[in-house]
């Protein structure tokens, strides 16, 4: 029997795992004309001693203030509802001529957390505005894929001519996660790439999030194809192919895909590894391994919201955030991937969390971000399926 649980997007897999947990963080009293840093982050995504550590480097007396939100979403929409209260407020103009008249003060935060996945609607809804590059001395320092990757245009597609809307500082992949005492007593083998998720004996023993692009991508790159296909038609294989994977799926879940593994009902997950790294320390029969063929690459970005002004104390911090040495903290601290080029060397983490960290520039190469698609393909991605599901 399958289970489905269905959650929208990409989230932090909460069991004890022992991440750092970033309090509101209020630094340096409040001083006129005084520098001041307001940041909205995600909640886990930035340790609380780089945020010492800033605070330290910066010499200047500031007030910063780190506010930490719990999911993605909360802080796209918080985004949408500060662009909707500034647009609010240039409508009421007037009221500054009328004796004691109030308009609510609109003051969003210098800098936001935002996911890839949120960038191109962001940008759209004019939300966000472009950073000063000029600004960013370790801009160059960020890897050519990268400095591609956040360069759209107006209409948040990715273009060369554009112009640069975010700053990651942290990134990850959808992983295989695996029962490694099952498969080694059982079968003497563990999986290496998407393929190995239709062999018999993982029939209703895999554990997959409830997400078409996901669960969709992953098959058309086990049929050499991209996650962002737009035409099906060019795939034609691609539905058989996807009732034989639902054959071997037990349950669906973007958000507790992980317990069924860890309480033996499922041998195999699919999973970000956001959720997957923090847990391997805690359950030694785990094991997850990035498949070979390439996978779907996820990115937490600093972005500017609409309506404050861009200043040189943000562009420090993001500069801050791609230093080698910080860069490392975030990456270790956070257990995430980081997009500066980093020696994680020797350093007193497990094998297998290092293993994952360590970037495999092959499998980098062939994997892929999950590139905004046009509605009319968006709905044939989830149709698609839905009808999977249903027909089995």
């Amino acid at each position: 029997m399958i289970v489905t649980l269905k959650l929208m997007e990409r989230r932090s897999f909460l069991l004890g795992t022992g991440t750092l947990v970033l309090s509101q963080l209020l630094i340096g009293c409040g001083e006129k004309n005084q520098a001041t840093l307001k940041v909205e982050l995600l909640k886990d995504s930035i340790p609380s001693q780089v945020v010492n550590q800033f605070s330290k480097y910066f010499q200047q007396k500031a007030q910063l203030k780190f506010s930490p939100v719990e999911q993605l979403q909360d802080l796209f929409e918080q985004l949408q509802t500060w662009q909707k209260k500034t647009n609010a407020n240039d409508n009421e103009g007037w009221r500054r001529f009328i004796p004691f008249a109030k308009s609510e003060n609109v003051q969003p935060a210098n800098l936001v957390t935002l996911g890839d996945y949120w960038i191109s609607a962001a940008i759209q809804q004019k939300l966000i505005q472009p950073l000063e590059v000029g600004q960013l001395k370790h801009w160059s320092t960020l890897p050519k894929r990268w400095q591609e990757f956040v360069t759209r245009n107006d209409q948040g597609q990715v273009d060369a001519q554009g112009k640069v809307w975010g700053a990651p500082y942290r990134w990850g992949s959808t992983v295989i996660v695996y029962r490694r005492d099952k498969f080694l007593q059982e079968w003497g083998w563990t999986p290496t790439d998407w393929g190995d998720l239709w062999r018999s004996e993982l029939q209703e023993r895999i554990s997959l999030l409830d997400q078409p692009r996901e669960v969709i991508g992953l098959v058309l790159k086990k049929l050499g194809k991209s996650y962002n296909t737009e035409n099906f038609d060019t795939v034609p294989d691609l539905e058989k192919e996807l009732r034989k994977l639902n054959q071997q799926v037990k349950f669906y879940s973007s958000e507790r895909y992980l317990e069924p593994l860890i309480t033996g009902d499922t041998w195999l997950a699919v999973g970000w590894s956001n959720d997957v790294l923090p847990v391997l320390g805690r359950y030694p029969q785990l094991a997850a391994v990035i498949p070979q063929s390439g996978t779907a690459i996820w990115a937490d970005l600093w972005v500017h919201p609409q309506g404050n002004d861009r200043e040189t104390l943000s562009s420090q911090w993001i500069d801050f955030c791609w230093t080698k040495s910080i860069a490392k903290d975030i990456s270790l601290f956070t257990k995430t991937n980081t997009p500066i080029s980093i020696d994680i060397g020797a350093s007193k983490i497990a094998e297998p969390l290092r293993k994952l960290l360590l970037i495999n520039s092959e499998v980098f190469s062939k994997s892929e971000f999950l590139l905004p698609l046009p509605p009319a393909v968006a709905t044939q991605y989830d149709s698609l399926f839905a009808k999977m599901k249903v027909l089995g």
